[in-house]
């Protein structure tokens, strides 16, 4: 839980700092735009003032030094307009093939309204100039922009790898601490079954043994589910109602008399899906024994069959204390639980039985505090077994 809280910190430090980040390139790369903007603005007005020099000039000007200051603009897009703002010349502007004079009049017209023009007097004559932002001032101001989604993807890989990493790790602890309790499980269950065999002998009418038998065999069924939780699981075409039947029929001999149990289907009962019964059984008693938990021993649980186009959908509904909203998500989470007992492992079990092994969702339903929970685990009917 530390490593987490330590882990959720970080993220948060990261995130802020990434922000940080992009808020001081936006601030920085508009305060650079904007004195490259000022400074553009000061050299069209010079530009301005060598074009009525050229246009003026006499015998006294500097044709040459005025040329190279007209012709030393080759960046910012110029436009000079008469009185009445029709086209007279532009420089650095580029025009379409066709349709000239409606292109010049329609940009006329939207710099008219975005800007205050340069004003050129040449005697009595008064023109306008006007003109756009380079293309160095532009892509300044694209910058931060771009900048933000760069570093916006860098956090999409860098989360997605943190993913990643995080569910590797998990998989290797789920598949060792599966393995290490399935080998533990091993020693005392043949033990066990020695102990059986030499007291059937000793006392062969003891109606003790074959409940002792069936102990035995349930704890290899816990030991075979361990060991596949811990390798990859193999499906195979298996009927599904009489997996949950098996599993309702355990539970009810393992519950009091008070937990009433009712199935309801809609599928045939000869029904198969591609699965693992052992885990799915594991599956579905993990569900009717947290039903049994939130109920406090007294309560009815409904199993309901139904299938849709393309999946069969197994609804377990409980009359417990409900599940708040904002947990539907947490409860399949490691570690959580609302139990004084328990490591809160088996939901998250169940998720990934139901999701990573068959391919299917578990997910809660609906569920109302003081009325009941229902989960529902759907399965893929792609994989019908025929």
């Amino acid at each position: 839980m530390k490593n987490s809280f330590a882990a959720q910190q970080l993220r948060k430090w990261f995130l802020f700092g990434a922000l940080l980040i992009v808020v001081a390139s936006v601030l920085y790369a508009n305060r650079l735009a904007n004195r490259l903007a000022a400074e553009e603005r000061r050299k069209m007005e010079i530009w301005a003032d060598a074009t009525r020099e050229f246009i003026m000039a006499d015998e006294d000007t500097n044709v040459d030094f005025v040329s190279r200051i007209i012709e030393g603009n080759t960046t910012i897009p110029v436009i000079m307009t008469d009185a009445d703002g029709n086209y007279l010349l532009s420089r650095n502007v580029k025009e379409p093939k066709d349709n000239v004079e409606a292109f010049y009049a329609k940009k006329i017209k939207k710099l008219q309204e975005s800007q205050e023009p340069i004003e050129v007097k040449i005697g009595d004559i008064v023109q306008y100039i006007y003109y756009e932002d380079s293309t160095l001032l532009r892509q300044l101001q694209y910058f931060p922009y771009i900048q933000f989604s760069l570093i916006f993807l860098f956090i999409l890989v860098a989360i997605f790898s943190l993913y990643i990493v995080q569910k590797s790790e998990q998989n290797r602890v789920w598949v060792g601490l599966s393995k290490e309790t399935a080998h533990q499980l091993g020693t005392p269950i043949s033990s066990l079954m020695g102990w059986q065999e030499l007291l059937k002998t000793r006392y062969p009418d003891d109606v003790l043994i074959p409940e002792m038998d069936k102990d035995i065999q349930r704890l290899q069924t816990i030991a075979e589910r361990f060991s596949k939780i811990g390798s990859e699981a193999e499906l195979s075409a298996t009927e599904l109602m009489p997996i949950l039947r098996d599993s309702i029929a355990y539970m009810q001999t393992r519950t009091s008399g008070k937990v009433v149990y009712e199935i309801e289907t809609e599928v045939a009962e000869d029904t198969k899906l591609m699965l693992n019964e052992p885990l799915l059984k594991w599956v579905i008693e993990n569900l009717c024994k947290n039903a049994v938990d939130a109920m406090d021993g007294a309560g009815k649980i409904t199993v309901r069959v139904g299938e849709e186009d393309k999946r069969v959908n197994i609804d377990i509904s409980d009359t417990g204390k409900g599940i708040k909203e904002r947990d539907f998500k947490k409860v399949f989470m490691p570690g959580y639980t609302t139990k004084r007992r328990g490591w809160g492992l088996g939901l998250s079990l169940a998720k990934r039985i139901v999701e990573e092994y068959h391919g299917g969702k578990i997910s809660v339903l609906k569920s109302e505090i003081g009325e009941g929970t229902t989960f529902r685990i759907s399965l893929d009917k792609t994989n019908q077994a025929s």
